[in-house]
């Protein structure tokens, strides 16, 4: 496992699922919740970029959304099921409805108008 994702786990306590139904179980809570799908560390240089930039996007929100790691085992099934095909991924969720995603590395400003967009459609 690379070192920075790791982290999210050691010091940041972020769940790592490793079932379907964990991740199930995980997004279906009150409130809004983000997956973070990292992809394979040793053939993607972005995931490492994004296990630093999803802590900071979460700080920035202010921690609106949670935050859970997406275990290998499971993560084809996810990236499947919600149409986000590339990784670095993160996926948000609302008490169990699928939002949205942001796949690969985004420009800052991206990530500041793009999530608080997802995040809306849950009022939608």
């Amino acid at each position: 496992m690379h070192p920075l994702i790791a982290r999210l786990e050691s010091d940041l306590n972020w769940p790592r699922l490793h079932t379907l139904e964990e991740a199930e179980h995980f997004t279906a809570q009150p409130g809004y919740h983000c997956l973070f799908i990292p992809g394979n560390p040793h053939r993607n240089l972005e995931t490492a970029d994004a296990a630093v930039i999803l802590p900071e996007l979460r700080q920035a929100f202010q921690n609106v959304f949670d935050c859970a790691i997406v275990d290998d085992t499971i993560e084809a099934a996810l990236r499947e099921t919600h149409r986000a095909l590339k990784t670095p991924g993160f996926l948000f969720f609302r008490s169990g409805t699928y939002l949205g995603a942001i796949e690969k590395i985004r420009d800052w400003d991206d990530y500041l108008a793009r999530i608080p967009h997802i995040l809306s459609l849950a009022d939608a």
